[in-house]
């Protein structure tokens, strides 16, 4: 599961280090909490072989029998086992893959009757690339995401069932579709070591809340 999401990455360094050409009307950063409708910065595969471009998508993937964006559940995760096989998601799949690059995630552990939020981050202090898919939706058009779930690694575990699926620099092209097929098996688990987590304060409940004091430790008084 991935729910809410921060990002201090600049776009130009991003571009750089995508090699993409970034698009005008990127998202602004830094956003210390990004909820789902929200815009993303995605990086696609460039036409033929044209340049990777940077471009903003909206996260909730719209799938095209959808006549508004709440004629069904907000779909802003999918699931890596069934991904392949869902009528919403498993053409974009084959033909729509991104990558999406993040400072971290929040994901929240239930405990009685409270949800206490914690910040995962990687662990070597680089950006957190995760896997999407994406579709074009509507009219106009409007470019839409959702973000690969996998089953939790030993880290994730005790605070939640499920995590994003993290690519590692050498799988980027692979995940995009330059480099041949098999993207299938990068769909699992991070390894343990890259990621790191903490407790950060319960103000990030607030879909309102921002600022940077969202991603530092917390602890209880």
């Amino acid at each position: 599961m991935c729910g809410r999401i921060a990002n201090t990455l600049p776009h130009d360094a991003m571009a750089r280090l995508f090699q993409a050409q970034p698009a005008n009307d990127l998202p602004e950063v830094p956003d210390f909490n990004i909820c789902p409708t929200q815009d993303l910065p995605v990086i696609l595969a460039g036409a033929g072989e044209g340049a990777r471009r940077m471009v903003p998508m909206r996260w909730g993937f719209l799938p095209h029998w959808y006549k508004s964006p709440t004629d069904g559940p907000l779909l802003i995760n999918a699931r890596a086992e069934t991904v392949a096989e869902k009528p919403a998601f498993r053409e974009a799949c084959r033909q729509r893959r991104c990558l999406v690059a993040v400072s971290g995630f929040y994901e929240w552990h239930r405990e009685g009757g409270r949800k206490l939020p914690y910040f995962f981050s990687r662990a070597d202090g680089a950006p957190l690339v995760m896997a999407g898919i994406w579709q074009n939706w509507g009219e106009a058009a409007q470019p839409t995401l959702a973000l690969l779930t996998t089953s939790a690694n030993a880290l994730m575990a005790p605070v939640h069932h499920r995590m994003p699926v993290v690519l590692e620099p050498e799988n980027w092209p692979l995940w995009l579709g330059e480099a041949g097929h098999g993207a299938a098996r990068l769909m699992q688990p991070a390894a343990e070591e890259v990621l790191q987590s903490w407790r950060v304060s319960p103000e990030v409940n607030s879909n309102r809340a921002e600022g940077p004091e969202l991603i530092e430790p917390w602890e209880e008084a």
